[in-house]
């Protein structure tokens, strides 16, 4: 991956899991990261381990989730890098519940860090990222990667807030796509399904107690194979590099987008099927 080599990066939710495995991905092609995180303990931890293995990394707390903290985040980056090359809304949260006994409160606090936060991303760092087509070879401009997920494209039972706070990240990619493609920027929807855990199949337990067994398990029952998240990130940057409009993984799921869109009823029917809902 020279393509990445000299560049530099900034990930929300870098201090753990997709965001962590991304980060990493990007100081072993060369890449500089600022990583972007709530606690500082665990971003100084994170940044240890790639700095371990030769990555240029700085860590800066902020919580992407509250107004004006993104912009606090790229404005440091830029100040310590110069540039920006790529940005990646990482950062997320998921639940478990009924739509019906989800309170408001809910989907404000999803809707904040899933959605608003990658709002505020491509206010701070779209600038920078356009201006990265006059400064580096060939002159295409950086990258914007929206962590999505299958939920964006579909609902699906028993997710709580999560899919509705996860279905505006693809309006956003492409009014950005038809607004800004033309100036260098390039946003990249990711919508994955479950990434492998060491806590999957426990970690809802708590919220999950009233409801059907396969509201405990990843992907709330979703019958696809656990994402390898090393390998995810491979396949982000591979698609950044082709300039995609948006990964999908599996990439079958997008028959069940594309049916879901063409009959609504013959959709519900097979994500019933598929997730024990």
């Amino acid at each position: 991956m020279a393509y990445w080599r000299g560049k530099h990066a900034l990930v929300t939710g870098g201090s753990a899991g997709l965001g962590l495995h991304l980060a990493r991905e990007l100081v072993t092609a060369g890449a500089a990261v600022a990583l972007v995180g709530r606690s500082q303990t665990r971003l100084d931890e994170a940044a240890d381990q790639l700095r371990g293995i030769g990555g240029q990394v700085q860590a800066f707390s902020a919580d992407v989730a509250q107004p004006g903290q993104t912009a606090w985040a790229v404005e440091q980056a830029v100040a310590e890098f110069g540039t920006l090359n790529l940005a990646a809304a990482c950062a997320g949260r998921s639940m478990r519940g009924a739509l019906v006994d989800t309170p408001r409160r809910a989907f404000e606090e999803l809707l904040a860090v899933n959605f608003l936060a990658a709002v505020d991303l491509a206010h701070a760092a779209g600038p920078h990222l356009e201006a990265a087509a006059t400064t580096t070879a060939p002159p295409a401009g950086g990258h914007l990667v929206l962590i999505g997920s299958l939920a964006s494209k579909t609902g699906a039972p028993h997710l709580g807030a999560y899919a509705a706070s996860k279905h505006p990240l693809p309006a956003l990619a492409q009014q950005l796509r038809l607004e800004r493609g033309g100036h260098g920027l390039h946003p990249l929807l990711v919508c994955p399904g479950p990434l492998r855990r060491d806590d999957a199949g426990a970690r809802y337990d708590a919220q999950a107690a009233d409801l059907p067994d396969a509201a405990r398990k990843p992907g709330a029952g979703a019958r696809v194979k656990a994402i390898d998240p090393a390998d995810l990130s491979r396949q982000v940057l591979a698609a950044c590099e082709r300039r995609q409009s948006e990964l999908v993984v599996p990439a079958k799921a997008r028959l069940l987008f594309a049916i879901t869109q063409l009959r609504p009823s013959w959709g519900d029917w097979l994500l019933r099927k598929n997730t024990g809902g």
